[in-house]
């Protein structure tokens, strides 16, 4: 089974940048579609971003303009690429691969912006 391993997280400034990495260990071609969620402290899962197989992309309306999801197929790797952090983006990010049957899960990777 194709397992998923995020990385990239951590510490950061209000206005700071990190980009989060998503490293599958098997190729993920056949996917339907990649996300990214993240999971704060006492609050539910949200969708931040995702991106189909066809291309196109999808944005939590918080994130819209500051997050860019994007796919390297060389390695199998899913990006989240974070501009313009905010405190309120603290939280765990996980990435999910979609499939028609089942939906893979990695173990996410905490963000942490301070004010």
């Amino acid at each position: 089974q194709v397992q998923l391993v995020e990385s990239g997280g951590g510490w950061v400034q209000t206005g700071g940048s990190l980009r989060l990495s998503c490293a599958a260990s098997e190729s993920i071609r056949s996917a339907n579609a990649v996300h990214w969620y993240r999971q704060a402290p006492g609050k539910q899962r949200e969708l931040v971003a995702s991106l189909t197989s066809g291309g196109r992309t999808d944005y939590a309306h918080s994130v819209s303009g500051r997050f860019w999801i994007s796919r390297a197929s060389t390695p199998n790797t899913i990006y989240l690429q974070m501009y313009n952090l905010r405190p309120e983006d603290t939280a765990v990010y996980l990435c999910s691969v979609e499939y028609t049957s089942r939906d893979l899960w990695g173990q996410g990777t905490q963000v942490t912006v301070s004010s």
